[in-house]
């Protein structure tokens, strides 16, 4: 990320680390406001794992962190932090049970005192935990300094003078498949078929040597002399988590622990800025925000550092789902477009990561992990990244990136026309690689359509191959390109460029009008290669022209009333995929045959104001917020949405919602 301004980290630094953010030594009890308290326990980030692939319940990821910890489960009266969830071995699973699980005993009588707990709770960035016990008291937080690093900040503060022997304990997952060492002063754990590496260590200021003890899966790690307690002050040790993924090309950073905290909440302070004009009419601005902070955290949640064969930051579609531990190219556009409201630098990384992938004939592939061998190269993902990289800019000024990306924006965009233009007719289709027709649904990114249930594969060329289907979306989504790469040209002084754009734009606008809507059924369908028979299906294809501006006045009137009816798109919770009076409706069990998906509504809203319907557009706005169950509570945003009863489907923690709802909100 971007550096912070100095009188920002400043003033962060006096606020947080002059009342209980240093190191091992005595400070005021006293803990002044921290900014992030107003949205205390957005998501419920407490559970405790019952085996290593356990993804049942919400996991604390942040600074693009490859490994994560919960709170432990209500009721748990013991102190640290399950975890941690290490989210590049075998995608992802649980290689510890608990974290930085305190033990103190008073230094003169030897005898254990005992904490009871006082609380535990997840604010943005980090994890608290609070504990009393005989005229002391602890607090627990966990947070992370940077994308290697975990770090425990454990404060004791006493009533009287006291001296403690102080150790923390942690216990491994799976001892049958880890490796646990002394390393120094540092517990170091090692897995099978891996050259990733976990080290923990404790470290307090003063003093330089610690204790290690190893017992099976268990480690504990205790100061060698006692720790000096002081009236009303606050004593502070630290416990560091480093996951290196491969320790043989990696060397992470040292910690500054001095200033680590302050960092953090620097960082944070800049995230919550941009909440404030989270906004719709009719809904209370303290639920927007809210909801906004919920969609920040979800997408922080699954920001993953360059790593492997990834060589920039990005995020991925979902921790909770095992399948989605890489980059997808269409939901990196949506992720894009939203990070640039509050973390730009990472918009950008997002951007840059599909391209470093971008082949010489301009295609972009599917997806990307870290393992490069298992990317995605059957078939690219829907044309949005110009709109990406403008939304970026919009949000930044950053014209030094509009350069950077201008060719490669270029190249792709060409790319369509070559690979996926069957009859050359300047009308493009999704496709594939290798010819298969799942590859080529993969491509539209609504994977099981109805509208694709009948297509045929035709050769266009070595290794290209389009449906016998032109898509109304996708070529709603190239006019957009082409209008928004002239946008892009105009910034850069590129004069002919712009002027060649805007002509193409022009052509383009006039098929699409021409072609693709169906004045007896007034909406925008797909239509049929050779003989431009329309595929009749109502879905949400066909208010894209309206997001991209590509309809006349007049169209856009008769799609608005198709998309404002009841029976087919105006449902509890709007803007479905398919029209739920589709015999095909399936809102539960259907994937891309029902479901809202929230990139798919948010288009649909912005389609109601490019054409003047405001009223309209907020009306929907908040019935995708009020009406998603759980959406102003604790649950997690789904990754799709059934339109009549609002429940949420399939993974939780997704990222495009966030992005969407992100969008939708501001």
């Amino acid at each position: 990320m971007r550096p912070f301004p100095r009188s920002l980290l400043v003033a962060v630094v006096v606020a947080i680390l002059g009342s209980g953010g240093g190191v091992a030594r005595a400070e005021p009890v006293e803990h002044r406001a921290d900014t992030t308290t107003s949205y205390v326990d957005v998501l419920d980030l407490h559970g405790a794992p019952r085996a290593p692939a356990d993804r049942s319940f919400n996991i604390f990821f942040d600074a693009g962190a490859w490994h994560g910890y919960s709170l432990p489960v209500a009721g748990d009266t013991a102190t640290g932090f399950s975890g941690p969830f290490v989210h590049s071995l075998d995608n992802g699973r649980w290689v510890g049970a608990r974290f930085a699980q305190l033990a103190l005993r008073n230094a003169i009588s030897k005898q254990p005192i005992a904490l009871s707990p006082a609380g535990s709770h997840a604010f943005p960035g980090y994890l608290v935990r609070q504990f009393s016990g005989p005229e002391l008291t602890v607090r627990q937080t966990l947070f992370f300094a940077d994308s290697w690093h975990a770090l425990v900040r454990i404060e004791l503060t006493a009533t009287t003078s006291q001296e403690v022997d102080l150790s923390v304990a942690g216990r491994v997952m799976s001892p049958q498949g880890a490796k646990l060492v002394e390393d120094g002063d540092a517990v170091t754990q090692t897995f099978v078929n891996s050259n990733s590496k976990l080290s923990t260590r404790l470290h307090a200021e003063g003093i330089s040597a610690y204790r290690v003890t190893l017992s099976a899966g268990d480690y504990r790690i205790a100061l060698n002399r006692p720790l000096q307690l002081k009236p009303n002050q606050t004593a502070t040790v630290f416990v560091e988590q480093t996951l290196v993924y491969d320790a043989r090309a990696e060397t992470p950073p040292p910690v500054d622990y001095a200033t680590a905290w302050a960092r953090n909440r620097a960082r944070w302070a800049g995230y919550l800025g941009s909440v404030a004009p989270s906004h719709i009419p009719g809904l209370p601005d303290a639920t927007a925000r809210r909801v906004s902070v919920k969609a920040m955290l979800t997408l922080l949640g699954n920001w993953r550092a360059a790593r492997g064969d990834l060589h920039h930051d990005g995020v991925i579609p979902s921790y909770s789902n095992p399948d989605f531990n890489g980059f997808w190219a269409w939901d990196s556009w949506k992720h894009a477009a939203a990070l640039a409201r509050f973390a730009p630098d990472l918009a950008r990384d997002q951007m840059r990561a599909m391209f470093d992938y971008q082949a010489a004939d301009g295609m972009v592939p599917d997806c990307l992990y870290l393992d490069k061998a298992g990317n995605n190269w059957r078939d690219s993902k829907p044309p949005l990244a110009v709109w990406a990289v403008l939304e970026i800019y919009r949000a930044t000024n950053d014209k030094a990136f509009l350069a950077e990306m201008y060719d490669k924006l270029v190249r792709y965009h060409r790319w369509w026309f070559a690979a996926r233009d069957h009859d050359h007719n300047g009308v493009a289709e999704y496709g594939s690689t290798d010819g298969t027709k799942v590859a080529a649904k993969w491509e539209s990114g609504m994977d099981n359509g109805v509208r694709f249930d009948a297509i045929a594969m035709l050769k266009n060329g070595d290794g290209a191959w389009s449906m016998d289907q032109e898509s109304v979306d996708l070529n709603a989504y190239l006019y957009k390109e082409k209008s928004d790469l002239a946008q892009l040209a105009a910034i850069l002084g590129k004069t002919q460029d712009r002027a060649r754009w805007l002509k193409e734009a022009t052509t383009m606008k006039a098929v699409i009008q021409a072609s693709m809507f169906d004045k007896t059924r007034d909406y925008f369908f797909d239509r049929k290669l050779g003989s431009g028979t329309p595929v009749q299906v109502y879905g949400s294809e066909g208010w894209a022209p309206l997001w991209a501006g590509v309809a006349s006045p007049a169209q856009a009137r008769s799609v608005i009333r198709v998309m404002l009816d009841p029976r087919k798109f105006a449902t509890v919770m709007p803007f479905a995929t398919l029209a739920a009076d589709d015999p095909r409706f399936s809102p539960i069990k259907g994937y891309w045959r029902g479901p809202v998906w929230l990139d798919q509504a948010y288009f649909g809203v912005e389609a109601l104001r490019r054409y003047g319907n405001d009223r309209q557009a907020d009306d929907m706005a908040r019935r995708l917020v009020l009406h998603a169950k759980g959406l102003t509570q604790q649950a997690s945003m789904y990754e799709n949405y059934d339109p009549l009863t609002g429940q949420g489907y399939q993974s939780p923690n997704f990222s495009w919602s966030a992005a969407s709802y992100l969008l939708l909100l501001q």
